[in-house]
């Protein structure tokens, strides 16, 4: 049994608001539309200006938030530099917005080319490969029509157009910021190439969503790349950090509290998904579809707000069996993948 996280900073900042988290280093929270309702930011003080870790999602009013706190908890004093930690849009969403204002980009190649394409395409109606996507998750007919009717998600309603222009950091770069130096570590499965700052000069780490507290990121298989990987890559990314990671650690991550505790929380997420993949493993014992296996993995309600995660985690967790060659799948009279234990 793994030890309990420790939370030296118990009380989040409000939505104008920072905490000093360590010298230097402001933690801010900005609201998120869903039900994960905040992302955290962080703003790292340097000579000239301040360098910030994250954005939140685009929209006027996240817009105003950071006027404000620009005004505010950074006295007026000007943002030079913004840290990416990968290309979700509750991280790179105003991106843009602060690139217009002259602040330089740093984040991975991998999360630049992703947010840069996607923010280029507008989609009307759901391709044909999404559609087929659902089909093979057992999504039937009749919701598959709705479907169709509907204007899907797209990625840059909530994010900011990038420009053109990026400073790339990779695993191994050292980036100075806030009176440090900090080591760029990469991991992959919630997002490809994400990056992490791990201080060299003291014990805290920029986690964005690969080091969260309570909660596992999303892992998820979606239509673009429908037979991928991400949950082995997930683990092996957790078991590579594995000989880095220190009990006095403060973590700042991208969700939730900063915390204390990481050898034991990584620990604890690994087993999380492998105790998940061996009661899927078992519910394989009949033959099921993608969109019958969110009991086993979640143990919980899945409701409308978060069943395209749920369905996209499903399938991930599916293809890590199959490259595991724990399961075999084959085509429904319907168009599904009907997937059973070996």
């Amino acid at each position: 049994m793994t030890a309990p996280l420790r939370y030296p900073h118990p009380t989040p900042p409000g939505h104008t608001v920072a905490v000093e988290v360590a010298p230097g280093i402001l933690w801010l929270r900005l609201p998120l539309p869903m039900t994960l309702d905040h992302v955290n930011c962080y703003a790292l003080e340097d000579e000239d200006g301040w360098t910030l870790v994250d954005t939140g999602m685009a929209s006027k009013h996240t817009k105003a938030l950071w006027q404000a706190i620009m005004a505010g908890p950074l006295r007026g004093k000007p943002v030079t530099r913004l840290i990416v930690t990968h290309y979700h849009p509750d991280h790179i969403g105003l991106a843009g917005w602060f690139q217009a204002q002259g602040v330089e980009l740093i984040t991975t190649r991998t999360s630049w080319l992703y947010a840069r394409m996607l923010t280029l395409e507008e989609q009307h109606q759901h391709p044909p490969e999404a559609m087929q996507f659902y089909q093979r998750a057992g999504l039937g007919a009749e919701w598959r029509a709705a479907k169709a009717q509907e204007r899907p998600f797209n990625f840059r309603d909530i994010v900011a157009t990038l420009p053109l222009g990026f400073t790339r950091i990779r695993a191994g770069d050292v980036v100075t910021a806030g009176g440090r130096r900090w080591l760029v570590r990469t991991g992959d499965g919630h997002a490809p190439e994400h990056a992490m700052l791990w201080s060299m000069d003291d014990d805290l780490i920029l986690a964005g969503d690969q080091l969260l507290p309570t909660i596992s990121a999303n892992i998820a298989v979606y239509p673009t790349e429908p037979d991928a990987d991400p949950l082995t890559e997930w683990l092996d990314s957790n078991r590579a950090l594995m000989p880095h990671a220190q009990d006095n650690h403060l973590v700042l991550p991208g969700h939730k509290l900063p915390y204390l505790g990481l050898p034991d929380r990584l620990a604890e997420m690994i087993a999380d998904h492998e105790t998940a993949l061996g009661r899927l493993l078992d519910h394989l014992k009949t033959p099921k579809p993608a969109m019958d296996c969110f009991a086993p993995l979640f143990k919980r309600p899945i409701g409308p707000d978060t069943f395209g995660m749920a369905l996209s985690e499903s399938v991930a967790h599916l293809n890590c069996l199959l490259q595991r060659g724990l399961v075999s799948r084959e085509i429904s009279d319907s168009g599904a993948w009907l997937w059973r234990a070996n």
